[in-house]
């Protein structure tokens, strides 16, 4: 307002010929955050409606977590009674040369379904990384069934004195100002809340969900059945041929698989507090989540299971405890 009072102010951020010239790369940056910043402002998500991943989220799982890449924007919610409230967005940075990080030292974003998997006392780090840093799980089961390489992908804060930055301005994490880490740490469960990082957010009503809910569950089901009638054969059909877990390939997993059928003692099984997760790129992928009783017990292991579709037609990938 002041510049407006003695030359014409051309473009949001104008400054003299001069500093425009000698600091062009920070004067672009600087232009990119406002403008991303005052877009989330405009263009707020529909009321009610939830990221197209979230499909069903178990009551267990108090929070979730979105990123749209192309908005810079992070979304937290709140997995309430009547499904998904959006609590609050903030500003994020990621990697320096972009999203869809496919190899260690790419400086890229990873895109996916990924889960918290702790929560790094802020004592322990550099300054650097602000208030604290969240690890995710990448490479997850997808992005290593696809090759992709590299590791150490947090959601962090930022160094005390910096005011600004750049939408591309990490090493591969996704960075937040201190205030805004500090309040996502205080809702985060460790290999319970999801994060999904997509390039950008397809937001749907939550009633349109559930044609494709119902459609997985009977999937599902088909495996549960399967599992609780003891048979591996009728089992194992529902296992891709290049299933993993945790190293171990299919032939060499049916062994331990077999035993546990064994020690059911034909009581089948029950499965609760079911999430489903889903991501679509170039195939669909589900990522499902669940705790698994011997029927008749009341404690059991919580699983998470990667599930691949080949036109009609979905089998596992990966299965394994969390």
């Amino acid at each position: 307002m002041l510049a407006g009072r003695t030359r014409p102010v051309r473009t949001l951020g104008d400054v003299p010929d001069t500093t425009a010239q000698a600091a062009a790369p920070q004067l672009a940056e600087l232009r990119l955050e406002s403008q991303l910043r005052l877009r989330a402002l405009r263009e707020r998500p529909p009321a009610g409606a939830v990221p197209s991943q979230f499909l069903a989220l178990s009551p267990r799982t108090r929070h979730a977590i979105a990123v749209d890449a192309s908005r810079s924007r992070l979304y937290l919610f709140e997995n309430t009674t009547a499904g998904l409230k959006l609590l609050a967005d903030y500003y994020i940075s990621v990697g320096k040369s972009g999203i869809e990080k496919s190899v260690e030292g790419d400086l890229r974003t990873p895109l996916g379904v990924y889960f918290i998997t702790s929560n790094l006392d802020p004592r322990s780090l550099r300054d650097f990384y602000g208030s604290g840093a969240l690890p995710i799980n990448y490479p997850n089961q997808l992005d290593m069934k696809r090759g992709k390489t590299g590791g150490g992908i947090w959601l962090h804060g930022t160094p005390p004195a910096q005011f600004s930055r750049a939408p591309l301005a990490t090493d591969g994490c996704v960075a937040l100002a201190n205030p805004d880490l500090e309040r996502i740490i205080k809702t985060v469960e460790i290999r319970s809340t999801p994060v999904v990082i997509a390039q950008s957010l397809k937001w749907v009503a939550p009633q349109s969900l559930k044609a494709d809910i119902k459609s997985f569950e009977d999937v599902l089901q088909g495996w549960h059945r399967a599992k609780s009638s003891g048979d591996v054969a009728r089992l194992s059909a529902w296992y891709a041929p290049d299933f993993t877990s945790y190293g171990k390939t299919l032939a060499e997993w049916k062994p331990a698989l077999q035993t546990e059928l064994k020690q059911l003692g034909g009581r089948g099984i029950e499965i609760k507090d079911v999430s489903y997760l889903r991501w679509t790129d170039s195939h669909d992928t589900m990522v499902v989540t669940f705790a698994e009783l011997v029927k008749g017990t009341k404690t059991g292991r919580t699983k998470r299971q990667y599930w691949s579709r080949q036109g009609s037609q979905w089998t596992i990938f990966f299965e394994g405890v969390v």
